[in-house]
Order: C-alpha cells, then sequence, then structure tokens
C-alpha cells in the first residue's frame, strides 16, 4: 500500500541518499530522464540533491518535499516552493521508473495541492520541458492549464525550452 507524507528532517536524508544512490547508474531511466536529456553536469544535480541542500531547503521555510512510500520505501517524491502568500512552485514531482504507472504521482500531487489550499494559495505553478510529453500530459489531466511556453538559460549554461502551466485552486 501506498502512503504519502510531507518529509521529516530523516525522510530528507533517506531521500538524498536513494537520489544520490540513484544517480550511479548512468544508464537507469532516472538518469537518462531527469540528468543526460537536459544535459545538466552531475556536479550540480549532486549538490541540488545533497542532503545539506535540501536540508536547507526546508530550513528556509519555503520548500517543502512530500514522499510516497510503499513498505518503507521511498518511491517518488515532490518538492514544492511557496513563492508568495498566494503562490507556490510545484519544483519537482518525480516518481521512480519501477513505480510509474500506478497513480503514485497523482497521489503525490492530491497531497500537495490539499496542503497548499489549507496554507491559502490560490495559485500553483509548474515547469515542464517543452518535449516532456508524458508530464504534460500529467498536469492538463490534473488541470494546470498551460500558460506560456518559453526558453530559458540554465544555471549550467545552457538553454531549455519550458512549458509554465498553472493551476488555480478554488479554496473552501
Amino acid at each position: 500500500m501506498t502512503s504519502v507524507r510531507k518529509a521529516t528532517q530523516k525522510d530528507i536524508s533517506l531521500l538524498s541518499r536513494k537520489l544520490m544512490k540513484l544517480l550511479e547508474d548512468k544508464n537507469s531511466d532516472v538518469y537518462q530522464d531527469n540528468v543526460a536529456k537536459f544535459g545538466i553536469p552531475e556536479e550540480y544535480v549532486r549538490g541540488v540533491f545533497a542532503e545539506k541542500t535540501l536540508l536547507k531547503a526546508i530550513a528556509s521555510g519555503k520548500a517543502r518535499f512530500y514522499l510516497a512510500f510503499e513498505d518503507n520505501e521511498i518511491i517518488g517524491f515532490a518538492q514544492t516552493v511557496k513563492q508568495d502568500a498566494t503562490t507556490a512552485e510545484l519544483d519537482r514531482i518525480i516518481v521512480f521508473p519501477e513505480h510509474e504507472r500506478k497513480g503514485i504521482g497523482t497521489q503525490l500531487l492530491v497531497q500537495v495541492v490539499d496542503d497548499l489550499k489549507k496554507e491559502g494559495v490560490h495559485v500553483i505553478t509548474v515547469n515542464a520541458g517543452k518535449e516532456e510529453t508524458p508530464a504534460r500530459r500529467f498536469y492538463e489531466k490534473n488541470g494546470f492549464k498551460l500558460v506560456k511556453e518559453t526558453t530559458i538559460q540554465t544555471p549550467w549554461g545552457k538553454e531549455l525550452q519550458l512549458a509554465i502551466y498553472k493551476l488555480q485552486l478554488i479554496l473552501s
């Protein structure tokens, strides 16, 4: 059975270790789909997913992580970043390949949306690679509307084409 919850500091340590282990296999789907495809330098990715970086993000008070578990194993996660009192960004949502297409991404998204609504957030934004058809379909299926397509300069010096989506929340 799958469960989703907000990450604790201990969870962040486990998540960082799992991500670092997954990055070791350069032929894995995780590495190919999230690192190689975008030309991201490995040292940049390792820095982003380092335990101290993830803990620093939480300590800022703006970032939050949600973890999906199955039998006490992390099988996916989502990260949100509050932009202001009424806007948050879904920075990433990743379901590990052996668990894809089982509704886990949707479970993570539902938990994120529920929590953000309770905090008074009105809008959630998310960026997807312009050519990332499965990700774009996922967001569209879950009510996100395409706002625009744009090209950005990445911190590692490459251009990246993005589709920017927005989900308008109806507060109860």
